[in-house]
């Protein structure tokens, strides 16, 4: 990864770069990490991650068809 810092604004490319970490899951995957986590835990955090997102997309689908 590789953040370009134009004319000595450091600042500026701390954003960048913090914001391109976050859009890549570096964040997650280092609180993921912090602590060892069970298989079968792991499991079981996949499986209702999974089950939200079908949800939302369920959600926003009624929202789309109702708006018609």
């Amino acid at each position: 990864m590789q953040i370009m810092v134009r004319d000595n604004n450091v600042e500026q490319a701390l954003r960048a770069l913090k914001k391109k970490l976050q859009r890549e899951g570096v964040y997650r995957e280092m609180k993921l990490r912090r602590h060892f986590e069970k298989p079968s835990e792991k499991r079981a955090r996949e499986r209702a991650a999974a089950v939200s997102r079908a949800r939302k997309m369920d959600r926003k689908r009624a929202e789309r068809d109702a708006a018609k």
